[in-house]
């Protein structure tokens, strides 16, 4: 007799099941929510625009062979390319993470839930464009607290990081639920995109770490982003799924790539992601270093003047800053620098500013920099690493404090909530429109800019307005 398993189709995996029901069913009312997605919506576009001033990025760009541009295709804001979605997707998923200035969430898992944005736009467009869909903004700022919601809360309580897998998995997944949704999938058909997502694996974490700190970095999200798109597509034209992709006994994702635990969900899908993201304002850094640059600028008057008669540096965080971006010797590029919170710190105290152009070559080289980053020693703190986990504080703490050679000492200058915090939106909301304001000025002309911000100032005027016509205005030829 066979010792074969019955050859039986399980019923799908329970988490497959909520995410679908999620994105197929919820309707966000939190008005904290909508306004929140506005902000991360020109947040992350703008983020973007200021990206093609690199061609280190924009060499990632572009038609994926010379010609290659789809008439009444999705736009690339920023440039006039029009692609399909899924190509489309990976451009813009790729501007909007590359200089690591978009929206950040901080758990269990660490991510950037605005990198479904890339997939949410560009196929919001081109259902617009070729008239699939009459969709609007307001339809993006759902997807977006969909996307945001999907993506953070399997973050909460589940590492990946701690199995060797990146983030950018969760932005897959995300963006296949939210995207066969967006198409009009049904229940089934999302559940299929969703095990197809999973049953891809995820990408290994080693392009962020030390030694092999590189750019794939910033364009992993678009990557992830367009293959959500792609999957969605294909659930469409009837692609079969893989009920048990999570489950399975030895194959599944589990017991393949999770050392056999199952996805512990903290909370219901809601809009809690949303309502809670962290925003970069003030620095395009490593979230978990905003805090450190902080402090470093707050200590940036009292130290210029006596960078050498520096003795020690100590910076005081929490125990998810130590496993990703306590660096020492060589830094080879700009995505090693920005991945570094010595680097960046030091920028702070040497130059009392962090902007992109810091992690440069030309900036990179001058000896204060690796001089003053040898003089940095990184200690955790229990209590900042208890209160980074706790959902009633998610804090991001750390502490700077500068020990010269004739035995003084600056202040040991604290900062547990960065400016992008929810605890500090007020403050920071004026200051992430002025930044949006910069990084528009950066790639349109001032009567566009103008436009643009007269339009996404008034809430409602912008969720009215066809995503295919919002897109046009970020048309640069």
């Amino acid at each position: 007799m066979s010792r074969a398993p019955a050859n039986i189709r399980p019923a799908p995996d329970e988490v497959l099941v909520a995410i679908a029901d999620y994105a197929l069913n919820y309707m966000p009312t939190s008005r904290e929510a909508l306004d929140t997605a506005r902000y991360c919506l020109i947040d992350t576009i703008g983020c973007g625009l200021l990206a093609l001033r690199y061609p280190e990025c924009t060499k990632h760009l572009g038609p994926i062979v010379p010609g290659a541009i789809l008439e009444n295709g999705a736009r690339v804001p920023g440039t006039d390319w029009q692609f399909d979605p899924v190509h489309a997707a990976f451009n813009i998923g790729a501007m909007i993470r590359w200089l690591d200035y978009n929206d950040t969430w901080l758990a269990a898992e660490w991510g950037h839930p605005s990198d479904n944005l890339g997939g949410i736009l560009a196929l919001a467009d081109y259902l617009s464009r070729t008239k699939q869909k009459a969709l609007t903004i307001a339809d993006v700022l759902n997807a977006m607290i969909k996307a945001h919601e999907i993506q953070g809360v399997l973050a909460l309580e589940n590492s990946f990081n701690r199995v060797g897998l990146d983030h950018v998995l969760l932005v897959r997944v995300a963006t296949a639920a939210v995207a066969t949704a967006m198409l009009g999938g049904s229940r089934e058909q999302i559940i299929n995109a969703l095990s197809n997502a999973w049953t891809d694996g995820g990408a290994l974490r080693l392009y962020r770490h030390t030694p092999n700190t590189g750019p794939r970095k910033s364009w992993a999200a678009g990557d992830a982003t367009s293959r959500g798109v792609r999957l969605a597509l294909m659930a469409m034209q009837g692609e079969m799924g893989y009920p048990s992709a999570l489950s399975a006994k030895g194959w599944g994702f589990y017991d393949a790539l999770f050392h056999g635990k199952r996805f512990a969900l903290r909370r219901p899908f809601d809009s809690y992601v949303m309502e809670n993201v962290l925003f970069k304002i003030s620095f395009p850094a490593e979230f978990h270093a905003q805090t450190a640059v902080e402090c470093a600028l707050q200590l940036y008057p009292e130290v210029k003047d006596r960078l050498d008669e520096v003795e020690r540096v100590v910076l005081t965080t929490q125990e998810s800053t130590v496993r990703i971006i306590d660096k020492t010797g060589p830094l080879h590029n700009p995505a090693d620098r920005d991945h570094c919170i010595q680097y960046m710190t030091a920028i702070g105290l040497i130059f009392g500013e962090l902007t992109a152009d810091h992690y440069e070559n030309d900036v990179a080289n001058d000896p204060r920099v690796d001089a003053l980053r040898e003089k940095m020693i990184v200690i955790e703190d229990a209590r900042y690493s208890r209160d980074y986990l706790d959902p009633a504080k998610r804090s991001i703490a750390n502490a700077v404090q500068v020990f010269f050679k004739d035995h003084s000492a600056t202040d040991k200058i604290i900062v547990e909530y960065p400016i992008g915090h929810r605890r500090r939106r007020a403050e920071g909301m004026p200051l992430l429109v002025k930044k949006f304001e910069a990084n528009l000025a950066s790639r349109l002309s001032p009567e566009r800019c103008c436009e643009i911000l007269n339009l996404c100032n008034d809430p409602k005027a912008l969720q009215a307005t066809a995503v295919d016509k919002f897109m046009d205005m970020f048309l640069v030829k």
